[in-house]
């Protein structure tokens, strides 16, 4: 199959879905959260962008993905998105993988790279020499009392407040860089805005590198 020519990238996040096609500058979105199923996913989405013609669909999904479905339902979502036929859906071919996985493909400027998503929780992925391996980082114990995510996710912001979520974030690039041997970290996620100062060798990711990686998926050197 050759390469198509529009493709709809849709950003699937806890708090919101976003949408952009091709390689145009204006992003759409809607709410998500707890009632958000697959099925009300793709009706939101055709609702949103009627006027928008398209090929394909790229999906950056908030879980894991293996042989691009997802195998594991979403913990901020509603349920029903293991088992559901996007193709079929969207009438339309469909590739999807890790939102943070997405993400990083769109911040990759070569050698080794350790991708860290800060929003609802914690996405991560590694990139080496160009061949990428989602991650889930997030739930590896961190102290005694929490996990990764538990202390750099939004409610760990909320309820450490910004000046202790900021350490704790700090702490953990450091002890990740160190575990895995990159060359340098990208952070993105909603709160990445959020951190004053970046660690050395790490650099603060732009949310619109997410469809960047969204229309990577279909070049020919990753079929």
């Amino acid at each position: 199959m050759s390469s198509p020519q529009k493709i709809l990238v849709l950003d699937v996040g806890g708090q919101h879905v976003k949408m952009r096609l091709g390689k145009a500058r204006s992003v759409r979105k809607f709410d998500s959260g707890a009632a958000l199923t697959a099925r009300k996913m793709v009706a939101q989405v055709k609702a949103a962008t009627a006027d928008w013609r398209y090929d394909a669909v790229s999906i950056g999904y908030p879980g894991v993905v293996r042989n691009g479905k997802p195998v594991i339902e979403p913990r901020n979502l509603g349920a029903g998105w293991v088992r559901f036929k996007y193709d079929k859906a969207f009438g339309k071919p469909v590739r999807m993988i890790n939102d943070a996985a997405m993400q990083a493909m769109g911040s990759y400027k070569g050698g080794r790279m350790l991708f860290l998503g800060l929003g609802t929780g914690l996405g991560s992925a590694l990139i080496i020499d160009g061949v990428i391996a989602p991650m889930e980082l997030a739930h590896l114990p961190y102290k005694r009392d929490g996990s990764f995510e538990e202390y750099v996710g939004e409610r760990a912001r909320k309820r450490l407040g910004s000046k202790k979520w900021r350490k704790a974030v700090a702490d953990i690039v450091a002890r990740l860089r160190a575990a895995l041997e990159v060359e340098y970290v990208v952070i993105g996620g909603g709160n990445a805005c959020r951190l004053k100062r970046l660690p050395k060798d790490t650099f603060r990711g732009a949310n619109s590198n997410a469809f960047s990686g969204g229309l990577r998926l279909w070049e020919p050197r990753r079929r």
